[in-house]
This record gives structure tokens, sequence and C-alpha cells, in this order.
């Protein structure tokens, strides 16, 4: 194999786990920034306030993108095993 088909599969990888984890990423953070807002609006600075609904979102994101997820991860596992022969020789 080759240093380009190398370089080729860790770059397919790497783009199907940054589109795989991106909208959880997405979810976590934008609900951070509005529970921050809210904390700094309340004068609450309670860590449990901050923490249990991000767990709640990114759950709950997890729960409703996981058929999409393995859709993705399926789709890149037939392409990876339907192209074996370039990677192995």
């Amino acid at each position: 194999m080759s240093t380009e088909g190398i370089v080729a599969l860790i770059r397919l990888t790497l783009e199907t786990a940054l589109l795989l984890a991106a909208p959880i990423l997405i979810v976590g953070s934008t609900v951070s920034v509005l529970i921050s807002i809210g904390q700094v609006l309340t004068s609450i600075q309670d860590a449990t306030i901050s923490t249990v609904p991000k767990l709640a979102a990114v759950g709950v994101a997890i729960f409703v993108l996981l058929p999409w997820t393995f859709r993705q991860l399926f789709a890149f596992t037939i392409e990876l095993f339907q192209d074996f022969h370039k990677y192995v020789g």
C-alpha cells in the first residue's frame, strides 16, 4: 500500500468521525451556551444546574441520531470493504 493510499484512508476515516461527532458536539455546545447565559442572568452558579441539562441534551441527541449514525457507519464500512483490494496488496 502506498503512502497516498494510507493518507487517503486516514483522511476518509477522520472525515467520517467528524461527520458523526459534529451534530452531538453542536447540541452540547449550544445547550452549554444557553445554560451559561441563563446562569449569568440569574447569578446562579451551581454546577449541577449546568451539568445535568447538558448530559440530558447530549443523551437525547445520541438517541435521536442513532439510526442516522448507524447508516453512516454501515455506508463507510461497505465502502471500505468494497475497495479492500486497494488496501491489502
